[in-house]
Order: structure tokens, then sequence, then C-alpha cells
């Protein structure tokens, strides 16, 4: 008999960094989530899971880093990345694109980030994101392993 999906509360984990195998078994998907979810996979001891009905990757499972909402969210209703940002970051990101990033809700007031997806993103610039994401909630020892590749 299958394993039951949810059996950790209503939460699914999709995908675990250091089990690739089961890529085969990610329940959301399209480009856009495989283009995300490489990026932040990439990441020592990283995990996704739906949260809040999107896909979400976390820092040992506990630390959120990174939300992806492919169609939208509350009065954003285009596909946008919202992620941790370092201090000073979100504010600097706004006001020079404003038409590209945005304030989230609810996560916003903490210094994350909005990020359209629609049209052609820049893909290395989601990826660095992404990784400034990673670094500002991942706990010291994990940042020196990435640095040490």
């Amino acid at each position: 008999m299958a394993e039951d999906p949810f059996s950790d509360n209503g939460t699914r984990d999709i995908v675990d960094s250091s089990e690739s195998s089961r890529r085969s078994e990610l329940g959301a998907g399209g480009r856009l989530a495989d283009r995300v979810r490489a990026a932040c996979l990439a990441f020592p001891e990283v995990t996704e899971r739906l949260s809040h009905g999107a896909p979400t990757w976390f820092v040992r499972n506990r630390a959120a880093f990174a939300t992806l909402r492919e169609h939208g969210h509350h009065q954003y209703d285009f596909p946008h990345l919202v992620c941790a940002a370092p201090a000073g970051a979100q504010e600097a990101l706004v006001a020079s694109a404003p038409q590209r990033y945005f304030r989230p809700p609810y996560v916003g007031g903490r210094g994350w980030v909005g990020v359209r997806l629609d049209g052609d993103p820049d893909w290395d610039e989601i990826a660095e994101l992404c990784e400034d994401a990673y670094r500002t909630v991942a706990p010291p020892r994990l940042v020196a392993q990435l640095d040490a590749g």
C-alpha cells in the first residue's frame, strides 16, 4: 500500500535535496516550478513542501526561504516568487524596478521581496535571489558549506 502523502499534518514533502530520485513524485510542477525548484534544491539541506497551497522551500525542513505563487496570490494575479532577502534588499529592489519587484503581503514586513515571473524572467537573477534568500535564513554552518562548494 502506498504511503499517505499527507501524514505530516496536511503538508506534503515534495522534494528533499538529498533525495533527488523522488523528483518523479512531484505533486506540483510546471515550467516555473521546475526552474525555481532547480535553483532552490541546489543548496544544502533544503526540502520542498506545499505550504498554504504553494510550493515552498525550507532549510532543514523548518525555515522557509522561498514560496512560488504560479497563479498569483491576493491582489498579485500574476506568477511570482516570494523570498527572504538580506536587510535593505527589498527596498533597493523595489526602488530599482517597481514593475518587477514588490513588497508581498504577510512577509513583506520582515523584509521578504516578491518578484514577478511572468514574461521572460532572467533565470540567473532568480537563482541569485534564491541564493540570497537561502543565505538569509540558513545557519552559518550551512552557509559555510555552500561557500566551500
